[in-house]
């Protein structure tokens, strides 16, 4: 069988595929986490005095990712139910082989004290934290991006939309505004929950009880909590309250915070893909070669940014359930079946939000805005899109003194104005009396533009509540 035949490529997953978080999720990269974490380890123990000065450049050596079969790897996870036990044994043997001075003494030192669990969870979550950097960083440039689209209209009318159909008037900028705070608020929580994300270091059962016999016999300094928490600053992970292998909170956590990621960039997407239909035309996605092309209908410009963005917001709730699901399952010292099931959800997760960012960047960059299209599709409402304001300001002219007696009347005239086509300014200037309202109030009582509400000051208050998240 050819070794491409065992890889995945992401032919079916355009969202993810060719994407930096696609790379720093890959098998390869994992790998590579689970030897970080061996060697880290060695480094603590060496330093503390448990094991030879030499042992981590023995370890070192042999720990690169290219020299393991990660096919074969995965083959034979199936024995121990997990990667890092043929890891380990390959590690060792490639170790022993090598001619390192402390090559006997580094290969039994490797994983002394530790579990398993210990590595595969430790490195799952420095993938992660690596992962969410790269995340992290499509996401502040789409912010920067969202938030210059807010700023630069801010004065753009547009139509607000609830329900489906046309509400009252708003502006472009405060949707892109609205845009931003999603983002911004998923992004520093993705980043909050990256920075406390754990080491896990309990040993076979939690207990630290191999550790601790360690410590008491072998002549080094430091406590197994004080030799955990070294790793975890090595690691740049952070120190536990105490091991959690049962405890999945940190898991849920992330995927919670990566989830709600996807479901901002999603209600992007689906705006833009709304607005970008022909009949609408408010908004296009940048173009680029070969982006958006039909196989059979050569007119077509799709939207493909934002499909994919859909694509990927719509497949993370089954991860996370799936992920939650696992934390529920959970049972004893370590879960039978629950813990496993959580690798796959968590890296299709990472990706889906590294790959969801990483479009978002590139449209939230290039939005084209069709400015006389929203004007357009504004007027087609006509006035009756400030009725909420003429209610507020013509049912009192015409209470005739009895309050609350003109909302009926005004209502009267939106209804025949629907029914027959009749223009509701007219239909108002021949209900209330110029001494009670001029042209001039009746004509600004009409005009859109007049009825943004504080459009302005919430845009600059979103604008300025991300802007050191976005720009740091």
């Amino acid at each position: 069988m050819n070794t491409a035949d065992n890889a995945d490529f992401g032919l079916l997953s355009p969202a993810t595929a060719g994407t930096a978080a696609s790379r720093l999720t890959s098998d390869s990269q994992f790998i590579q986490a689970m030897l970080d974490v061996e060697l880290a380890w060695v480094r603590v123990l060496a330093d503390a005095g448990y094991a030879a000065a030499e042992v981590p450049a023995a370890v070192e050596a042999a720990a690169s990712a290219q020299l393991y079969d990660a096919a074969g790897l995965a083959a034979r996870a199936q024995g121990g139910g997990n990667p890092l036990i043929p890891l380990l044994a390959d590690l060792r043997a490639a170790i022993k082989q090598s001619d390192a001075p402390a090559a006997a003494a580094a290969a039994a030192a490797v994983h002394k004290g530790a579990t398993s669990q210990d590595i595969v969870d430790s490195a799952l979550l420095l993938m992660a934290q690596r992962t969410v950097a790269a995340v992290s960083a499509d996401l502040r440039t789409a912010a920067a991006a969202l938030a210059r689209l807010a700023d630069a209209h801010r004065g753009t009318v547009t139509v607000a939309r609830t329900l489906t159909q046309h509400s009252l008037p708003s502006t472009f900028g405060l949707k892109a505004a609205n845009w931003l705070a999603g983002i911004g608020q998923a992004g520093v929580r993705l980043d909050e929950v990256a920075a406390e994300l754990p080491l896990q270091w309990g040993g076979a059962a939690g207990t630290m009880a191999a550790l601790t016999t360690l410590t008491d016999t072998g002549g080094g300094e430091g406590t197994p909590l004080e030799l955990a928490a070294r790793l975890a600053s090595l690691l740049g992970l952070d120190e536990p309250v105490a091991p959690w292998q049962t405890n999945r909170l940190p898991v849920t956590a992330l995927a919670a915070a990566l989830a709600d990621v996807l479901a901002a960039a999603g209600k992007v997407a689906n705006d833009v893909l709304l607005l970008s239909r022909p009949e609408i035309g408010e908004l296009s996605e940048p173009r680029a070669e070969g982006r958006g092309v039909s196989s059979a209908m050569p007119q077509k410009q799709n939207p493909v940014l934002s499909v994919l963005i859909r694509s990927a917001a719509l497949a993370a709730p089954g991860q996370l359930a799936q992920i939650q699901a696992a934390a529920a399952g959970a049972v004893d010292e370590r879960p039978d079946g629950s813990w496993h099931v959580e690798w796959q959800p968590l890296r299709e997760l990472l990706r889906l939000a590294g790959g969801a960012a990483a479009k978002l960047a590139e449209l939230a960059g290039g939005l084209v805005v069709h400015e006389d299209r929203m004007a357009a599709n504004l007027a087609l409402t006509g006035p009756l899109v400030v009725s909420e304001k003429i209610m507020a300001v013509a049912a009192p002219l015409l209470d005739g003194g009895v309050p609350g007696a003109g909302k009926p009347k005004v209502q009267a005239l939106v209804n025949e104005s629907l029914a027959t086509g009749a223009s509701l300014a007219d239909l108002l200037r021949g209900s209330i009396s110029r001494g009670q309202l001029s042209d001039e109030q009746l004509a600004a009582l009409l005009d859109p533009t007049n009825y943004t509400g504080q459009s302005g000051e919430l845009i600059t208050r979103i604008t300025s509540h991300y802007q050191e998240w976005s720009h740091s």
